[in-house]
């Protein structure tokens, strides 16, 4: 897809070439993120590589390291796509947007209310590495580190948003 609209498109302005990625190829990089998460090293790289030739197709941008050219076009990597498209299903979840009750997956954690928000979850130990790439696991660290304002939203529209705010203040929260 990547090839087809590098070969069709002729001296485009570069917001029409990013839409048409985030139209056309990012879907198809992200369909069902939160049920099929790489987590190896190499699937990771696989996936990633082809945001990676996208960015090299701007010219003003050859020179820059990946990550300075993701963030020149406002792009996020495919880690933190995931983590957030996790944060975002999980939001859903709790607060019943999904047809999925919380209580199947995830249990609230009544010992620490002093610190972070009132909606903080127990992780529970996993004796396999399988286990802990389940999205029941991988996603609890991140919202647990979420702020009260953040949890509190009422919408998901005002969730992704919040998300997105924190994304520019404080990178640690998308990346593993």
């Amino acid at each position: 897809m990547l090839g087809l609209i590098s070969r069709t498109t002729v001296c485009i302005h570069p917001s029409v070439l990013l839409n048409l990625y985030k139209s056309f190829i990012r879907p198809n990089l992200d369909h069902r993120s939160s049920v099929w998460n790489p987590h190896y090293k190499k699937d990771k790289e696989l996936l990633e590589c082809v945001q990676h030739r996208f960015t090299r197709s701007f010219p003003n941008l050859k020179g820059l390291v990946y990550e300075d050219r993701l963030r020149q076009l406002g792009l996020w990597s495919l880690e933190e796509r995931q983590n957030i498209a996790d944060l975002i299903e999980l939001f859903q979840v709790l607060k019943g947007f999904s047809a999925t009750p919380w209580s199947t997956f995830f249990q609230l954690n009544k010992d620490s209310v002093t610190r972070g928000h009132s909606l903080k979850l127990r992780k529970t130990h996993s004796h396999c590495e399988v286990r802990s790439q389940f999205f029941s696991q991988r996603v609890i660290n991140r919202w647990n580190s979420l702020s009260q304002e953040d949890v509190d939203a009422p919408s998901v529209n005002a969730y992704k948003g919040r998300l997105d705010k924190g994304h520019h203040c404080q990178m640690d929260i998308f990346i593993d």
